[in-house]
């Protein structure tokens, strides 16, 4: 199995799949996913990168705040069809299940490449970036700007004390920063005088 390609093609499997999401759960969110579980995974000799990196990339391909399906469908059927062992699938999708935070709130993920994909996935909900995809994800949902807000202390303000590795602890420390410090700014301006 070229991995090289496996990755390059899971890539574009997912700029096509994700093209028309305008709500922070795009192809450059799972870019930056991506880069981000490699940057961690740097720092984990043991992790096995290509469940990182697959997992990492196509982690939001059956989210089911976007697909209507279970079981990983699009995930299953992309490693299928690029002759991804069975064993490597289950792999693969053991990651993507641990990321998302709602289902998996309290709960520690049972492998390296779990850990890392979460972290990674979470980071991006951190900073300025996750402010950004905050709005871009309410407007799409018809929040309004304070029930956005609201999201803040609901989980992004939540995520730093949930990071599972040193490198991704150490990367949201600033990111936690910079969400507090917004939220000063606007409290700020939002303040009845």
């Amino acid at each position: 199995m070229d991995n090289e390609k496996l990755i390059k093609d899971a890539i574009e499997y997912v700029s096509k799949l994700l093209e028309n999401n305008a709500g922070g759960h795009d192809a450059a969110h799972s870019l930056r996913v991506y880069n981000n579980a490699l940057a961690i995974a740097e720092n984990e000799p043991g992790c096995n990168l290509t469940v990182v990196s697959l997992a990492a990339i196509l982690h939001d391909a059956d989210d089911h705040k976007l697909f209507d399906h279970e079981n990983n469908e699009n995930t299953r059927e992309f490693l299928k069809e690029n002759g991804v062992s069975d064993e490597l699938t289950e792999e693969i999708c053991r990651a993507i299940n641990s990321v998302s935070f709602s289902k998996n709130r309290g709960k520690k993920p049972e492998t390296i490449e779990s850990m890392i994909v979460q972290d990674a996935d979470r980071l991006d909900a951190m900073g300025a970036i996750g402010i950004a995809r905050t709005f871009a994800y309410g407007g799409e949902h018809g929040r309004s700007i304070v029930e956005s807000v609201q999201h803040f202390h609901d989980k992004l303000l939540l995520l730093k004390d949930e990071m599972n590795t040193e490198t991704a602890k150490k990367l949201a420390e600033s990111r936690h920063s910079f969400l507090l410090e917004y939220l000063s700014h606007y409290d700020e301006e939002t303040a009845s005088k």
